[in-house]
């Protein structure tokens, strides 16, 4: 079935329904990042294959909203299908919101699946209908009724993650919550937050795409705790140390008869992580305290174990980058190579070091012009061939038992011109100034964003995507609530606490040409305390060379040029033992003083 019928197919049961717009997100019942094959109904429908994205379909009309990492590729994707791109953030561009209150007929019918979207889009697409004298229709299953190739609910084996790697026991961990829920006079927390119950539980699963997480939801007592999820994903051990937490699994879907039965409890939620339905299954004798999620703070801040945890990960993962860079230098445009060869490549090299289970986002491995595509994804169709005299961008991360990571380099295969080396370089002296910056404590990532983007603007450039993003342990790849962004949203103004991980990524993009993007991850240390405050700074996580075969020096101010040194001296003395001698030859010259 082609994309046209299956819109026709929705659109018959929009009219079947009685729904005026149907809103169809990029989310499964937790507002994850990244979802399982089940959940991939806007993908189903648009073709469109980007992590983000909400698509709206009127009786004549649709659209799909998307941000600036996807412009590029949502527009080569939604080709010929009738559905209109919305480029999120640009001028005279309307919001989803907007659109709606336009299009809505009045006495309207908005149609969405309730448990797909949080509280506070639910609240905003209800007050819609409203206004115009129609309903929000939120209790329905669009995908089941038009997506009858729809792929089952994973049912892959959850496992354990022992306390070696995790630092705190679930027990320990339940009773900080419960000190919460104490504080605020609430007797019932629940969570939809797959990453916030898998750090509860000390538990990891393979339900999410790339992300090592497992679908459920938690209802926590002031003594006891349910989590409703599959039974059969669960070894007999990991049922015993649920039971011996007293902790009581029931069916997944049972969440939503359940939580009806909370009538006189005082119910402690977070509008930005638990779904619409379930709030609005919610008795209405019931009280709710709106707070944060407490386990968000909890799991940003990484305990001493985790953090030596990661710090091997990231060697690991190092290691395996530096032997890619490598490969990459003596191989490509020596012989044919292709996008799709190199990531697998990579892969391969990262599978070599104990303890990697899979990639921990979806990669990018992007030659030339591919690389202006913020989020690019090679598949057959698009699989370029490397050849000299271009640049080639990889995203990639791992996860490994010790952590997540997640790194990009920029690779010049041959010789590239003056104009990528001159951007290049722009990137690199980004990423080095943000990542020596010294601050005073309270400082937020949107305070800090400027350090990066600084060499940008002198030359009136910029990058349309965020400069960093809070990174999980063994969880969500982008985790709340920091983050480096001059626009400021509510996690940007969030403050960086000691042991907090954070990328630092800043890049540039020329459509049809070339895009260039560094990345290395950030531990938050505390530093000097005086009479002035606390004084905090960054200690770097990701040692791999930054290409010297595409950096103009004379771009570089001396004090860039001696943090690129610095740098590159802490990449040789790291990753330098784990090489043979003819990798340990050629690091040698890549991470050389200039």
């Amino acid at each position: 079935m082609d994309r046209k019928e299956r819109i026709c197919r929705l659109r018959e049961y929009m009219e079947s329904a009685k729904i005026d717009i149907c809103i169809i997100p990029t989310a499964d019942y937790h507002q994850s990042e990244y979802v399982g094959e089940h959940f991939k109904l806007r993908e189903y429908l648009t073709g469109f294959t980007g992590s983000a994205g909400t698509a709206v379909f009127a009786k004549t009309e649709a659209g799909l909203w998307t941000d600036g990492r996807y412009f590029l590729q949502a527009s080569r994707q939604l080709e010929g299908s009738g559905i209109e791109l919305y480029r999120m953030g640009e001028p005279r561009v309307p919001s989803v919101e907007e659109f709606l209150r336009e299009r809505l007929p009045d006495r309207g019918v908005l149609g969405v699946d309730g448990r797909t979207i949080g509280v506070n889009t639910g609240c905003i697409y209800e007050e819609i209908a409203k206004e115009k004298g129609g309903v929000l229709l939120y209790d329905i299953d669009i995908a089941s009724s038009v997506w009858k190739e729809q792929p089952a609910l994973s049912q892959k084996s959850v496992f354990s993650l022992p306390l070696k790697y995790t630092g705190k026991s679930t027990a320990q961990k339940l009773e900080q919550i419960r000190n919460v829920m104490k504080e605020n006079k609430t007797d019932v927390h629940v969570l939809t937050s797959l990453d916030d119950i898998g750090w509860i539980l000390n538990l990891r699963g393979q339900d999410v795409e790339y992300f090592p997480l497992f679908l459920s939801y938690m209802i926590i007592r002031l003594d006891t705790a349910e989590l409703y999820a599959e039974e059969r994903k669960f070894s007999e051990e990991i049922k015993r140390e649920l039971k011996e937490n007293k902790i009581t699994i029931l069916p997944y879907s049972r969440i939503y008869e359940q939580i009806k039965k909370l009538q006189k409890d005082t119910v402690l939620l977070d509008k930005d992580r638990v779904n619409y339905t379930l709030y609005r299954k919610l008795p209405g004798q019931s009280k709710i305290v709106w707070k944060e999620n407490p386990e968000i703070m909890m799991k940003c801040v990484k305990n001493p174990t985790e953090v030596e945890n990661i710090k091997r990960a990231h060697l690991k993962d190092g290691i395996a980058h530096t032997k890619f860079m490598y490969w990459l230098k003596k191989n490509a445009g020596a012989k044919e190579l292709t996008e799709l060869e190199a990531s697998k490549k990579l892969e391969a090299l990262r599978a070599e070091q104990e303890g990697f289970l899979w990639p921990s986002f979806a990669p990018i491995c992007a030659y030339g012009k591919h690389g202006a595509i913020v989020h690019y994804s090679a598949n057959e169709e698009t699989n370029a061939q490397i050849l000299e005299g271009g640049l080639l961008l990889t995203d990639t991360g791992g996860n490994y038992l010790e952590g997540s990571t997640d790194i990009t380099r920029t690779v010049a295969i041959g010789e590239v011109s003056q104009e990528e080396k001159n951007h290049f370089t722009l990137v690199a002296a980004g990423m080095l100034r943000l990542s020596a910056v010294r601050f005073l404590y309270g400082c937020s990532g949107a305070n800090l964003d400027y350090a990066a983007r600084e060499p940008f603007w002198r030359e009136s450039l910029n990058f349309n995507h965020g400069t960093g993003h809070g990174v999980g342990y063994l969880g969500n790849i982008h985790e709340p609530p920091i983050g480096f962004r001059w626009k400021c949203g509510k996690s940007d103004m969030h403050p960086l606490e000691e042991n907090m991980v954070i990328t630092d990524e800043p890049g540039i993009y020329i459509e049809g040409s070339y895009g260039i993007r560094l990345e290395n991850e950030l531990l938050v240390r505390a530093g000097e305390k005086n009479e002035y405050g606390q004084f905090m700074y960054f200690e770097t996580l990701t040692f791999v060379p930054i290409d010297l075969d595409a950096i103009n020096p004379e771009k570089l101010e001396e004090r860039e040029k001696e943090l690129l040194n610095v740098y590159h001296a802490e990449v040789y003395r790291n990753i330098a033992p784990y090489l043979s001698e003819e990798e340990r030859s050629w690091l040698k010259e890549y991470t050389r003083s200039i």
